[in-house]
């Protein structure tokens, strides 16, 4: 025991008198190691995260060397070790990641929409309802012009005009300009109907049209590099909107073959065809078919030129059965367009070529003809129950759009979040994806809504949430009843503990610390 600490000292005294060689000389002199190194040793170590520390070995002859090196002590272990407490860390948490099936959304593309459903989907958007019938007339009629400067077909306007109704009714007013959502929308027909136009050729033929012949520009100019670069950026927005549906509908087919079918004269056919086109300038081509807009035009022709009524709506006309259609769908059509021709003649194609007062006067027959036959003026059009006085799922507006506070929706006084995204060009498009679903999960476009359905059927197996009900028996004690008492008496009406003359502390009454005043 005596040796072993013993030896303990003599180590301890070792590695206190432990010396450096001089590289000058070649002797052996000791030189006490300066309390600076253990400062250095510490500085030094104090970035390090893990230190080897070795048993020490016997010190090896001295010879001639021009580095010098400084030991570290023992002491300095703990400093720097896993056990110092300096250096110690609490151990990171791992949280690990959620098992399960990645969340997906399926959006099933809808080819026809109802009057409620786009009323709805406006109010929701926050669209204004003055600035709606401006945008909605200037960007078609903007498609159209651009479509005829280059020569383009009218199956390339439809289909352009029904990808702008989409785009508008997905994306607020206050996100885009009109004249970048119709470009990028006849950018896409183009590319759909086989007709190819570059951005910037499409941008280059608006400007054209605005500015005189000596003023055109070129496709190749450096002003059309950005706004082509955002119309690019808006067409992924435009295929979104429209739920990656490529399936377009040529109604000028039906009108043709509907005027074949009934003998119309050409000059009927050439009014109704170009009602057709003032069609599109409307949401009607988003809720009828082709049958149903062939069929009104035709009709609307006929009672504007009074000619040939019998031809289109008599015994021998053609059945609305055989073109899949209704007579109440058909006037729908056409009260659509005599609001256009009524509320916005020049802006149409139509409209300027005719009195107004005509077009008043087919509104009230058809009105009546409604009222006799007790049609709706939309289609599938229901009023939505009441329940304690209000309507249940009813969308209103809660703040006016503008770019500086975009607009929330409120269901029953409670905020509905907006499906509708954000464009390149807004404020705030951090946000990507379509509305709430784009944002932690996949969305998946299908057209058919079968194949959907059995989808969800499948999945919805594994997430089903089953309850097991059972009965258990509890005892619970039962509480005594409380004795009947009359009501409390007055407060410190009585002398407490025998002290004082009565009438308790608060009133003069008497007590350890009670003096009275003696009487004479």
């Amino acid at each position: 025991m005596y040796r072993g600490s013993l030896g303990r000292a003599q180590m301890w005294s070792r590695h206190r008198e432990q010396v450096v060689p001089d590289s000058s000389t070649d002797s052996e002199e000791p030189t006490p190691a300066s309390p600076s190194s253990a400062t250095n040793t510490l500085a030094l170590g104090a970035n390090l995260p893990r230190v080897s520390v070795t048993t020490p070995t016997p010190r090896a002859p001295a010879t001639q060397t021009s580095e010098k090196t400084t030991p570290t002590p023992p002491f300095q272990v703990h400093c720097i070790g896993p056990y110092s407490k300096a250096f110690h860390m609490a151990p990171t948490m791992v949280v690990p990641n959620p098992t399960g099936p990645p969340p997906s959304f399926i959006n099933v593309s809808q080819v026809y929409l109802f009057q409620q459903q786009l009323q709805n989907q406006m109010i929701v958007t926050g669209t204004n309802p003055t600035r709606e019938d401006n945008f909605r007339l200037q960007g078609v009629q903007w498609i159209n012009d651009v479509r005829t400067a280059l020569q383009l077909p009218v199956r390339t306007f439809c289909t352009a005009a029904h990808y702008y109704h989409k785009f508008r009714l997905a994306h607020k007013d206050n996100e885009y300009q009109f004249q970048d959502a119709a470009a990028a929308a006849l950018l896409t027909a183009c590319k759909i109907e086989d007709t190819l136009k570059k951005s910037k050729e499409i941008l280059c033929a608006a400007h054209n049209i605005k500015v005189s012949p000596a003023d055109h520009l070129s496709p190749d100019d450096v002003a059309f590099d950005n706004p082509s670069k955002i119309i690019i950026g808006l067409e992924r927005l435009m295929l979104e909107a429209s739920d990656f549906d490529f399936r377009v509908r040529y109604p000028h087919v039906h009108l043709f073959k509907l005027a074949n079918e009934a003998g119309i004269e050409k000059d009927l056919t050439r009014v109704a065809y170009n009602m057709m086109i003032d069609l599109y300038r409307t949401f009607a081509p988003l809720k009828q078919t082709c049958s149903t807009m062939a069929f009104s035009c035709m009709e609307l022709a006929t009672l504007l030129l009074e000619k040939q009524q019998t031809a289109i709506r008599g015994e021998r006309s053609p059945k609305y059965r055989k073109w899949h259609t209704s007579r109440n769908e058909i006037l729908e059509t056409i009260l659509d367009l005599l609001d256009l021709y009524i509320h916005w003649p020049k802006q149409s194609l139509v409209g300027p070529h005719y009195n107004v007062e005509q077009f008043i006067q087919l509104r009230i027959a058809i009105n009546k003809e409604m009222e006799e036959s007790s049609l709706k003026r939309y289609t599938e059009q229901h009023e939505i129950r009441r329940v304690n006085g209000l309507r249940p799922n009813v969308k209103t507006p809660k703040t006016p759009a503008t770019p500086a506070s975009p607009t929330d929706s409120r269901t029953n006084g409670r905020d509905v979040n907006s499906p509708a995204t954000l464009s390149p060009r807004s404020s705030g498009s951090g946000r990507r994806g379509i509305g709430g679903r784009g944002q932690d999960g996949t969305v998946r476009f299908m057209l058919d809504s079968d194949q959907a359905k059995r989808e969800k059927d499948t999945t919805a197996e594994y997430f089903k949430t089953e309850y097991e009900e059972y009965e258990i028996e509890v005892e619970e004690p039962i509480e005594r009843k409380r004795e009947e008492r009359g009501p409390p008496g007055p407060r410190h009406d009585h002398p407490r503990n025998g002290f004082g003359r009565g009438n308790g502390f608060d009133r003069g009454g008497g007590g350890y610390y009670h003096s009275k005043r003696a009487r004479r």
